[in-house]
């Protein structure tokens, strides 16, 4: 079975270039949304707890808006999470794809380069969008989001040349 890896910065549009794949035939494992199922695993809840304390919890739950201000302007707490969530995302990833009868599978993380992920797959296809474009998507998706913040959340990421530099292929999304 051939593993591909689908990425690119936030707001390029992978979600949306997924639902081609998905439609191409190719299953498509999304790493976000499995990432917000482990964040409910105790084991996390109990990690993420000691390192943050409780400034990132309401009614003893994780709230991703205020734990987003630590990740997006910290890179050693948001090496903290990735370490801790994305080896549950890959095993989560290589059960849904042993359980798939076709002759690819596809990957959906927007940090698979930052995380050494594009090891484990056969190919990378990296979404590529302009600059302008990224943001008013990531504005129409999140309008309370600042300009600051959209920015923030961009740069916290490996710059999208690099991406596109590394892959095995690109897709331009304007």
């Amino acid at each position: 079975m051939k593993k591909i890896a689908l990425t690119g910065g936030i707001g390029t549009g992978k979600t949306y270039i997924s639902n081609y794949f998905i439609q191409m035939g190719i299953p498509v494992f999304n790493a976000d949304e499995e990432a917000r199922k482990c964040y409910a695993l105790p084991e996390v809840i109990e990690t993420i707890h000691s390192y943050f304390g409780d400034s990132v919890f309401r009614n003893n739950k994780i709230d991703f808006r205020k734990m987003a201000k630590f990740v997006f302007l910290d890179a050693a707490k948001r090496e903290i999470i990735n370490r801790l969530i994305h080896p549950k995302v890959m095993e989560a990833f290589d059960t849904w794809a042993e359980q798939q009868n076709t002759p690819s599978v596809m990957l959906e993380s927007a940090i698979l380069y930052e995380n050494e992920l594009d090891k484990f797959f056969d190919m990378v296809i990296v979404v590529d969008a302009p600059l302008e474009v990224r943001i008013e998507r990531i504005k129409n998706r999140n309008p309370k989001l600042s300009m600051k913040d959209i920015m923030t959340r961009i740069n916290a990421q490996m710059p999208q040349e690099e991406k596109c530099r590394r892959a095995d292929m690109v897709i331009c999304n304007k």
